[in-house]
């Protein structure tokens, strides 16, 4: 459709919208809007600065946004790139013309234009943020930021340390290669060879000795899956993807290191070593290589911290689906039939169409007349079976709706609530949510390349 007839039916949707359940907060009692600049931006990544980067700042990674639990936001979102953008709010629920995906909830933001967004996240955690159109280019140049939603109560720790882990795709002079290739689209996607938490090689974060820190590990990367190991201190894992556990993850080590696929987050109770000095290491372990990620060092006397000290993360208010009344779905990921070029409009391509889910590629943001891949019942619960066929990693993530893994073929997950999962080589997973959140919401695969490639839909809950 044209922008005029766009921008109409989204304001006859939005208004639908503020009538229900996600409405927004009254107009008299709206935030002032943080500006939200994306830009070209230069960083010393390596030896020397790297130039073309994407930013919010010309000369600094994106900012960590943090929010209030049940507290209204709002950000303007201005583009200077010649480039049209968007903004995706990876893991909030909010109302789907919020939810930053051109063609699908809103027209892309070109040069010189702004897009404001507002919501209220009912749901603490650990969130972040990205653009949805030329997604690939800008991600890989650095568009990925933190967003943080605080609880209502303070559950006890004496600091933190948030990483922003991605990888970046750099030559010997510290300048940009080439960011992808269809050749490695078709197959896991394409490694960055610079390793960075917060765009910095391994650095160093320092809390006083024996203090209770909470770690926030958010994975960004185009592709990257992140094998996780902490060495040199205790702790355990409280929260995956923004929400608290219901079932334990363990401790992330040599013999089970903690998995993050692109899109997913982990927070953790760290207690500092008791002696002034040593340090902890965050780590990933990965085609045999371990490869330290970010260090957090002890200074100071020993504070004498435990992890009882802490009051447990309050659940987030996700409505639990009933498997008894619950709707069966069918989503087979793999190759594509066709290998037809996508119609990505202003949004970018990468390539033929490589992948599909059920056997149909996504042809583009800005395909005309596209369909759903499933239409849900608002209310409703639903199983949903991601059958992977295909002998790559795939994960999956849903837009505005949070699931629960149920049963794999392959291994014993823990039941807790995410939005994004990884489907591993030859593996059925099946999830449980209920659809309590109407609109058009994105599925895709967060390896960037393969979500550019046709692994992408959207389901419709109305």
């Amino acid at each position: 459709m044209d922008r005029r007839k766009f921008l109409k039916t989204a304001g006859a949707t939005a208004a639908a919208t503020l009538a229900g359940t996600w409405a927004m907060t009254a107009a008299a009692s709206r935030p002032t809007p943080v500006q939200l600049r994306i830009q070209t931006a230069r960083y010393r990544l390596g030896e020397s600065i790297t130039d073309g980067m994407v930013s919010l700042s010309p000369n600094a990674p994106p900012p960590i946004l943090r929010l209030k639990q049940g507290s209204p936001f709002a950000a303007d979102v201005v583009n200077t790139l010649s480039d049209a953008t968007a903004m995706h709010w990876h893991g909030i629920r909010l109302p789907n013309r919020m939810d930053g995906v051109p063609y699908l909830t809103q027209w892309p933001i070109m040069q010189g234009e702004t897009w404001r967004y507002e919501f209220t996240s009912q749901d603490a955690g650990t969130y972040w943020y990205h653009p949805h159109c030329m997604t690939m280019e800008q991600m890989a140049r650095g568009l990925t930021g933190i967003l943080i939603v605080e609880e209502r109560e303070d559950p006890g720790f004496d600091s933190e340390t948030v990483l922003n882990l991605r990888d970046f795709r750099l030559g010997k002079d510290d300048q940009f290669t080439k960011l992808y290739s269809a050749r490695k689209a078709a197959r896991g996607g394409t490694l960055g060879n610079v390793m960075t938490a917060n765009w910095e090689q391994n650095p160093v974060y320092t809390h006083l000795a024996g203090s209770l820190v909470r770690l926030r590990l958010a994975a960004t990367d185009t592709t990257r899956i992140y094998q996780i190991t902490i060495d040199g201190a205790a702790g355990r894992i409280l929260a995956m993807d923004g929400h608290p556990i219901r079932e334990p993850v363990p401790w992330p080590s040599e013999e089970q290191p903690l998995v993050l696929g692109p899109g997913q987050r982990s927070d953790i109770a760290i207690v500092m070593p008791a002696q002034e000095g040593r340090e902890v290491v965050i780590a990933h372990r990965g085609g045999g290589r371990v490869r330290a990620l970010a260090r957090l060092r002890s200074v100071g006397s020993d504070q004498r911290r435990s992890l009882r000290d802490l009051s447990p993360l309050a659940a987030n208010k996700v409505p639990n689906f009933d498997p008894k009344t619950a709707q069966k779905i069918d989503l087979v990921i793999g190759w594509s039939p066709d290998g037809t070029k996508p119609n990505n409009g202003f949004c970018g391509s990468v390539g033929p169409n490589f992948w599909a889910i059920n056997r149909t590629a996504w042809p583009g943001d800005a395909a005309k007349e596209t369909g759903a891949i499933a239409k849900l019942t608002l209310g409703q619960s639903y199983v949903m079976r991601l059958r992977n066929e295909s002998p790559n990693t795939h994960p999956i993530h849903i837009h505005g709706l949070v699931f629960r893994p149920l049963r794999s073929n392959q291994r014993t997950l823990p039941s807790n609530w995410t939005d994004t999962i990884v489907v591993r080589k030859n593996e059925i997973i099946d999830i449980g949510f209920v659809a309590d959140n109407p609109g058009d919401w994105a599925l895709h695969c967060h390896v960037i390349e393969h979500q550019k490639t046709g692994l992408a839909g959207y389901i419709r809950v109305a």
